[in-house]
């Protein structure tokens, strides 16, 4: 059986997929406001920049350009992964659920990771994040979703507000 290694590349870009465990719940949707603060704690604490992001129901897409002499982007996914369990347990309380060893049952254990190869990959998974609502059947318009960071894209003048991704806008393991 081959051993998955993931490619460590210091000040790479990397697309990312977070998911929670419960694949039918909206937590991350009725919370994003809560994941957008802990992603910002997290920052604060190991800086990444996030060129694109989109918050969906039960996962998350983002790009996470790393600084120039850092390659481990697994510290800040597992930050920002505990930032949110312990924010939410304030928040809710009792309501987070957890397993025999007392770890909550929110996310996946594991996350998907692609390191950008070139500006056309990267390109293509920018459209990919933003039109991931769409092609989840959440809006029937990308600019309708409000978790995305298309309406930045359109603010600075680099998409339209109409865009709609185009045909084929298609990532083979998004990590979905």
């Amino acid at each position: 059986m081959v051993k998955y290694r993931r490619a460590k590349v210091a000040g790479g870009c990397y697309f990312l997929t977070l998911a929670l465990q419960d694949r039918r719940s909206d937590l991350l949707f009725k919370n994003a406001a809560l994941l957008r603060r802990c992603l910002q704690d997290t920052q604060a604490r190991l800086p990444f920049r996030v060129p694109a992001l989109a918050v969906l129901p039960d996962h998350v897409h983002m790009l996470m350009v790393l600084p120039p002499d850092d390659a481990d982007f697994s510290a800040r996914i597992r930050m920002l992964k505990a930032s949110f369990v312990g924010a939410l347990r304030q928040q809710v309380g009792s309501e987070v659920r957890t397993n025999a060893k007392g770890e909550a049952n929110i996310w996946q254990r594991r996350f998907w990771e692609h390191l950008i190869r070139d500006e056309q990959d990267y390109r293509h998974h920018v459209d990919y994040i933003h039109i991931n609502p769409l092609k989840h059947g959440l809006v029937a318009r990308v600019r309708d979703w409000p978790f995305s960071s298309f309406h930045h894209y359109v603010r600075q003048g680099l998409l339209p507000i109409d865009w709609a991704g185009g045909a084929g806008v298609e990532i083979e393991d998004a990590g979905e």
